[in-house]
């Protein structure tokens, strides 16, 4: 049994025999253990949205030092089924959408989204500056004419439930009238309550267990055209939903983020137990976001080519219909101090502001998901528009998310009986090996005190053999022939006796104790 456990230890046959069994039993197909949870995701989700009010507008306008002040989190369940399910290429790809819906939760939210005030950057108003930037003069100084005559400023105050769902803007409802592609409606999430983020086709993980999760085409499309480079116009990974099993702390994990417009990785940082499940710790590291001078593959991410930001900051204006929109990590953690600098009010931190995903390294499941991502404006001088006179380019915040989810109770338990089962296969050889130690320590000990009973009878046979010995000798005595008393020799006994050499000694047994 020590052999053969050794033998199958070192050829890790059963861990061999269920890493296969795991590849096969997780795939996105109609018979895995899987599929049903990557349908209709059992955990929770939930969208907390904090914004960023803006205490001293005037000051601001005037060339002085933004202050910002937190509010939030308002709270959002986040319900994401997939429909539209449907098989394409012998099941080796599936097709599907992912709407997601959210229903605000007063008890997890901080304030009432329909009642607080807000003062942030009117965003429809900076974009229509933007845009006109490379207008006539003329035609800049028309609309800012326009804009201060119906009340349009660089600022403007709102309910949360406005700036997040959406009001009608009195500046895209002029625009509609001219252009009516331009919708009237503005709101950070406008549109997207019921809606999906694109059509996304999926590899199932049938060919390779490697490509399970992994998208395939997002809108038809296998790469995208907004970045500089082909290495930027890349979907790379999955959607952050799974990962393929039996994870590795050196590789890379690839999310693709349609929100971000690019796809972005994330690095093993350390170990962690959510809920008595073991887990790797993934996060995106310092690099995801560096400048093109410390980074250079991150050139591509410049539009148009040369036009780059520093560390910790992205444009994405390329695929927000021209809006001077950049995204970064909430406070812009990670980011160049100047842009944390420029506004009072921010104070980064790791445990508050970082992006990470727990793994299950053996399933590839998401055990716990934390994304946080921020929301930012460019706000600089355009000539033609007053208000902008005593600006200075700075990256304005507006407000970041915090979309988190954790395995509930159920899930959890049902994930540490399948790893026990996977770690007592795993395992068995060690099992076989252990139990082989000991009956070896036993055949050892039975042995010891075999050859120790066989020695106790040598020496009792000797001590047997010494005692008769000792015996015999006993029973043999000398004696005298007369008892009389030796007697010196007078004249007398010479004459009557013959003479002899000293006294004659006869040995005679003596007689056998009687019973």
């Amino acid at each position: 049994m020590l052999f053969v456990g050794i033998t199958l230890v070192v050829a890790q046959v059963f861990q061999t025999m269920i890493h296969n069994r795991l590849k096969k039993e997780l795939t996105l197909t109609e018979a895995s253990q899987v599929f049903e949870s990557w349908k209709n995701p059992p955990p929770p989700v939930y969208m907390e949205y904090y914004f960023f009010n803006v205490t001293n507008p005037e000051v601001f306008l005037a060339g002085g030092k933004a202050v910002v002040t937190q509010i939030g989190p308002y709270t959002y369940r986040e319900y994401r089924p997939r429909e539209n399910v449907t098989f394409l290429e012998n099941g080796t790809k599936v097709y599907a959408l992912n709407p997601k819906s959210f229903v605000f939760v007063p008890e997890k939210s901080r304030g009432n989204p329909e009642v607080d005030i807000l003062r942030t950057v009117n965003i429809p108003a900076v974009a229509v500056m933007s845009e006109l930037n490379s207008y006539s003069f003329l035609l800049r100084t028309i609309v800012s004419m326009y804009m201060k005559s119906i009340g349009v400023e660089i600022f403007m105050t709102r309910t949360v439930h406005e700036v997040l769902w959406g009001f009608k803007d009195p500046l895209l409802t002029k625009i509609h009238s001219i252009r009516p592609e331009v919708d009237e409606m503005f709101g950070l999430m406008w549109k997207k309550n019921g809606t999906h983020e694109g059509e996304f086709v999926f590899l199932t993980g049938e060919r390779d267990y490697m490509e399970y999760g992994r998208i395939d085409t997002w809108n038809g499309l296998t790469e995208m055209s907004w970045w500089s480079s082909n290495q930027s116009n890349m979907i790379n990974g999955t959607d952050g939903s799974v990962f393929h099993p039996l994870l590795s702390r050196k590789e890379l994990l690839y999310i693709f983020a349609a929100d971000l417009c690019r796809s972005i990785h994330l690095g093993y940082v350390e170990d962690v137990d959510v809920k008595g499940i073991p887990a790797y710790r993934f996060a995106p590291p310092h690099d995801v976001l560096q400048s093109p001078e410390e980074n250079p593959t991150n050139a591509g991410f410049c539009v148009p080519a040369g036009d780059c930001l520093g560390t910790g900051v992205l444009k994405v204006s390329v695929c927000r219909e021209g809006a001077p929109i950049v995204v970064s990590f909430p406070h812009f953690y990670q980011a160049d101090d100047k842009y944390i600098n420029a506004v009072d009010g921010l104070h980064p931190n790791k445990e508050e502001h970082e992006t990470y995903l727990d793994l299950n390294p053996t399933t590839g499941v998401p055990i716990r998901a934390c994304k946080r991502a921020q929301l930012n404006i460019i706000l600089n001088r355009v000539q033609g528009f007053p208000e902008t006179k005593h600006l200075n380019e700075i990256i304005f915040p507006i407000m970041f998310v915090n979309e988190t989810a954790t395995i509930d109770d159920d899930s959890a338990a049902q994930m540490r009986t399948l790893l026990l089962i996977v770690t007592l296969v795993s395992n068995f050889p060690l099992l076989i090996v252990g139990m082989g130690a000991i009956l070896l320590i036993v055949l050892v000990v039975l042995v010891c005190r075999s050859r120790q009973k066989k020695n106790e009878v040598k020496r009792i046979d000797f001590t047997e053999a010494f005692h008769s010995f000792t015996t015999a000798k006993d029973e043999t005595a000398y004696t005298q022939v007369s008892d009389k008393p030796e007697v010196e020799p007078s004249e007398n006994n010479y004459t009557n006796q013959p003479m002899r050499n000293g006294s004659y000694i006869a040995m005679s047994p003596v007689e056998a104790q009687k019973c």
